[in-house]
């Protein structure tokens, strides 16, 4: 099977993107397996979207869709469980929901499903396919002809060399203790914690108690957001003629670079939202 690049769903304005709206795609052929992805944003600068595997489902690869990219990537699992495989190392990571794995450019990487529950995925990647880092590149590498999923260099050694497999891992596990936490904002600063920050793509949660907002703020680079739980509302204090839009959990929202924007908690409860920032997160300095 020829491999079919995915949809590049773009904007030219702050949109919002109801999960009823992102572009279907399924990726894969039957030596790589499938996987159902429901594309939100694929702009210049940054890609999200959620991929679902079944129960013990799993994807590898195959000539034509070679799983080793040109970008950072994160993946936060929404639900199931995320076994993921560097094939070409043997190394094997673990997340459960609202953990996350994060690798770089050249890794490839086999995922599964190891819960009795459908896997459902957030996924960040940038530099995004339209800068020709997706499968255009990685026909560019060599195939890779045999996969590991285990590292027996470690047998006799566990757990004491547990620090240097750590160290030589090419996937990280970011769990919530693992996050890089901010204050942003002066008078009611908002706790973000960040999942990942390189030249390329940072990803944060914000979650919000009812009533609570951020601060307007702006970033050096596009980016998408999408709702964990409750009800956000976002607005737009530039552009006042767009009104304010009301996010429920598996909505998404763009932002193209520099918009000033802020985040409103609507609901009765707490909400959360994942966002990707790419490439830039700190706004340009003001001359």
């Amino acid at each position: 099977m020829s491999y079919t690049p995915s949809p590049r769903p773009s904007f030219d304005q702050p949109t919002y993107i109801a999960y009823e709206q992102t572009r279907r795609h399924m990726w894969g052929d039957p030596i790589a397996g499938e996987v159902a992805d429901w594309i939100y944003v694929s702009s210049d600068k940054i890609h999200q979207l959620v991929f679902g595997l079944p129960r013990a489902g799993m994807f590898r690869h195959s000539d034509a869709h070679r799983t080793v990219f040109a970008s950072d990537e994160l993946y936060y699992v929404l639900s199931g469980e995320l076994l993921i495989a560097n094939p070409e190392t043997g190394e094997v990571q673990r997340a459960l929901p609202g953990e996350a794995i994060f690798f770089r450019r050249d890794t490839w990487h086999h995922a599964m499903n190891g819960s009795d529950q459908p896997l459902r995925v957030l996924e960040y990647f940038a530099p995004p396919p339209s800068q020709g880092t997706s499968g255009t590149y990685s026909r560019t590498k060599p195939l890779l002809t045999a996969a590991s999923y285990t590292q027996d260099r470690w047998l006799t050694k566990w757990p004491m060399a547990q620090h240097e497999a750590q160290q030589s891992a090419s996937m990280r596990v970011v769990r919530e203790a693992d996050l890089l936490w901010r204050l942003e904002g002066r008078d009611q600063p908002t706790p973000i914690g960040l999942l990942c920050s390189t030249e390329h793509l940072t990803v944060g949660t914000i979650r919000l108690l009812p009533g609570q907002q951020t601060e307007p703020h702006r970033h050096a680079g596009d980016e998408c957001l999408y709702v964990v739980s409750g009800e956000v509302h976002v607005r737009l204090p530039e552009q006042r003629e767009l009104g304010w839009f009301e996010l429920t959990p598996g909505d998404g929202f763009y932002l193209p670079q520099g918009v000033l924007h802020q985040y409103h908690n609507g609901g009765r409860s707490q909400a959360q939202i994942v966002f990707g920032v790419a490439p830039n997160y700190l706004p340009e300095p003001q001359s």
